[in-house]
């Protein structure tokens, strides 16, 4: 047997032995300890539910009927336990053809405990029918650090006062779809669908699936039914209700809807229109084309969650929603990414539980990272990576974080961190980079396929990988999901008699795990690259190569897969002006504007000098604020360049840091920029312009500011806030 496996199977057993010991501490002593979260119990499955809803605005309440169809999942039982937040219920009955039978019931407020009319076997369907009312904005709110509020369900200006829009949707997630019907608020359950919404005919409404119908009533109002056909887990259930104009656009001959606010409206194609362009890559790249009936998104206002994958129709919150200027300056193509690779990883197929979290969010954001990828190129994917390494090591401190696939946690919403985001999307970047392009995506096909509408945790991953490539996955997995922290490598290279010699100490925490590290190292020789395979597994030790004369620089990890951190001793700034000239990769430069921007030296300016014309717009403004425009032997070619990006720039970002520095100058030349930066359409642009302006005459920048119209104004008034700030 494989000691791995035995150290895994070690370690479960003493976390089941500490979940027994909790069960014997004080209620006191259980808020100081964390909590032990197994695999929901399965004793229900669901198979459908069907929902009648209404509102009334006026007590921000929701009335609902449900029959609620479903199974015992293995052992014959009598009884049925619902997840049910802060309801009033009229009647709950079995139902059997139009027969419907009351049933005796308990409540505490939380959960549903229904006494069934017989012992029901696994073979067994049955449908339960519920008459209630749900409550939400009179719930107290059990929300954890990430996501700020619980209540599942959220009316927005209810009374109509005022200039915000009259809106109602939803956010599930983790378990809060219980606070609007009831159900079996588990990740592991998936159930079919059908959502009949009667709502003032006025309105727009969006949810899962299909919408199959829509019904005049006398009243005024109209009912929309949306089916979902396929089952998918209670809490990516979503609705939303409102005055939202929509966009229809296509894929591979399914809707691909867009819904907003009417004002922006005209502007729903500039903020969604790569959207056919992801489904499609994301499809052919794992080999299952995009599995839902329809795809919609939808802004909503007031949204606290950032955005959420609700199956067939993400929510986003209203930062997404940009005019055609906004636009010019950013755009959130990372969020629309992300939440669309979550309808295979989340949905298709969703975490097993909130401890296996990483199988939605790790891969969610790793889908972000390959989309740059192909539509940018290969840097952009570098840059993506490079961000969410850093979001990481922010996370951690000398090599200790926590464990991706954590079963202690106190709240379920804890684990949306950037250990679940950011470094479980470096450590599936690293597996496929040593498992080969091929290979992984053959096994992320397996994974998808095989557990395709259910669930799903690395383990299942692990066996699909091993499945496809015929190799031992498990050390991975324990070191990277089972196990915690990441390396510190401290390194030192010596050239003497034709060898170098590498000296790596692994310096993490000595409470840190040691780690195995299968990496390469590329020297640079003479003009040519020669690159070696090492296998670091030691806390510290020692690699020799035969090298025909001193390399001019030596790059470990030229891939840059390490989740975790390199210090090299006595690293020069020759060396990081080396590294940005001939060893260019994304991390290779940042690493080295960052060092020029910290020590000033004759070569720091010349890797600034060079960032000027980086490919990567981010790269090109830390150069823009770090460059010595006092430094006599690179002065022209500096104010040349900074003169090119201010005018010419496609990046707006880039174009305003030009603007701002230029003006610190003085120099009256440049008086005349600053001017017909006012005009511009790019509100960064025009802040620049401003705030430049204040340094020839602060009257004139003043008037700038006050000839703006008032929107405009809005937007550029913090930005010129900001820039002061920065100064």
């Amino acid at each position: 047997m494989n000691k791995n496996f035995i150290k895994y199977t070690v370690l479960s057993l003493v976390a089941l032995a500490c979940q027994n010991i909790q069960a014997q501490n004080t209620e006191k002593d259980k808020e100081q300890l964390a909590i032990y979260r197994a695999t929901p119990l399965k004793v229900h499955d669901l198979v459908h539910t069907k929902l009648e809803v209404s509102f009334d605005y006026g007590k921000r309440h929701l009335y609902g009927k449900e029959w609620l169809t479903l199974k015992p999942h293995f052992y014959t039982t009598d009884s049925l336990t619902l997840d049910a937040k802060g309801m009033d219920f009229k009647e709950i009955s079995i139902v059997e053809g139009k027969k419907k039978t009351p049933l005796k019931y308990t409540y505490d407020s939380e959960q549903l405990f229904i006494k069934l009319d017989r012992k029901y076997k696994a073979s067994e369907k049955y449908t339960i029918f519920i008459d209630y009312t749900a409550k939400p904005e009179e719930l107290k709110s059990k929300a954890g650090e990430s996501i700020t509020n619980s209540n599942g369900l959220y009316f927005i200006n209810p009374d109509g006062k005022g200039d915000k829009p009259t809106q109602i949707w939803t956010q599930g997630e983790t378990e809060a779809s219980s606070c609007w019907f009831p159900t079996i608020d588990k990740p592991n359950q998936k159930t079919t669908s059908e959502i009949a919404m009667t709502v003032d005919a006025k309105y727009t409404t969006l949810s899962n699936g299909k919408l199959t119908s829509q019904k005049i009533n006398k009243d005024g109002t109209r009912t929309d039914i949306w089916k979902m056909e396929q089952p998918n887990a209670p809490y990516l259930f979503m609705m939303a209700v409102g005055d939202f104009k929509v966009y229809k656009d296509s894929y591979n001959g399914k809707e691909v809807s867009y819904y907003l606010e009417p004002k922006y409206a005209p502007y729903a194609k500039q903020i969604f229109y790569k959207t056919p362009d992801m489904m499609n890559f994301y499809g052919k790249m794992l080999g299952v084309e995009y599995p839902w009936a329809k795809y919609a998104q939808i802004v909503v206002k007031d949204y606290f969650g950032g955005a959420m994958e609700n199956t067939s129709a993400t929510v986003h919150g209203e930062y997404v929603q940009r005019t055609e200027r906004e636009l010019l300056d950013d755009n959130q193509e990372s969020t629309i990414a992300h939440e669309l690779f979550h309808q295979w990883f989340g949905d298709y197929v969703t975490a097993e539980s909130w401890s296996n979290l990483t199988m939605n969010e790790s891969f969610a954001t790793f889908g972000e990272v390959l989309w740059h990828g192909h539509d940018a190129g290969q840097d952009a994917e570098d840059r993506s990576r490079y961000e969410k390494l850093q979001n990481y090591l922010r996370s951690q401190k000398n090599g200790d974080s926590p464990i991706l696939a954590r079963f202690h946690y106190k709240n379920a919403d804890d684990m949306f961190d950037n250990i679940s985001y950011s470094k479980g999307s470096i450590i599936l970047y690293a597996m496929k980079n040593q498992m080969g392009d091929e290979a992984f995506f053959k096994g992320l096909n397996h994974y998808l396929t095989t557990n395709a509408y259910k669930s799903g945790e690395p383990h299942q991953l692990r066996l699909s990988m091993e499945e496809v490539t015929g190799k031992d996955w498990l050390p991975y997995f324990t070191q990277w999901y089972y196990n915690a922290g990441s390396p510190i490598l401290d390194v030192t290279y010596k050239y003497a008699n034709g060898k170098i010699t590498i000296t790596v100490s692994q310096s993490q925490d000595s409470a840190v795990q040691t780690f195995t590290l299968p990496l390469k190292v590329d020297f640079y020789v003479n003009g040519t690259k020669i690159r070696k395979d090492i296998l670091i597994d030691k806390r510290e030790q020692s690699f020799s190569f035969d090298l025909p004369s001193k390399p001019e620089f030596i790059d470990l990890d030229p891939d840059k897969i390490l989740v975790g951190e390199v210090n090299v001793d006595k690293k020069t700034a020759a060396d990081y002006l080396f590294q940005y000239k001939n060893a260019p990769s994304y991390y290779n430069r940042i690493e080295a504007i960052k060092y020029a921007t910290k020590e000033k030296s004759q070569q720091g300016q010349l890797i600034l000098l060079a960032g000027l014309a980086d490919q990567q717009e981010d790269l090109r403004v830390m150069s823009i604020k770090a460059i010595d425009l006092n430094d006599n032997q690179t002065k022209d070619q500096v104010l040349k360049k900074l003169l090119d990006i201010a005018k010419n720039d496609k990046k707006t970002i880039a174009r305003a840091a030009a603007i701002v520095k230029l003006a610190s100058t003085g120099d009256a030349a440049y008086k005349n920029l600053m001017l017909e930066s006012t005009k511009e359409q790019s509100y960064n642009v025009i802040a620049a312009g401003i705030s430049g302006l204040a340094k020839y005459s602060t009257e004139e920048s003043d008037k700038a500011l006050s000839s703006l119209d008032d929107d405009t104004k809005k937007h550029v008034t913090p930005l010129i806030k900001k820039i002061s700030s920065q100064k």
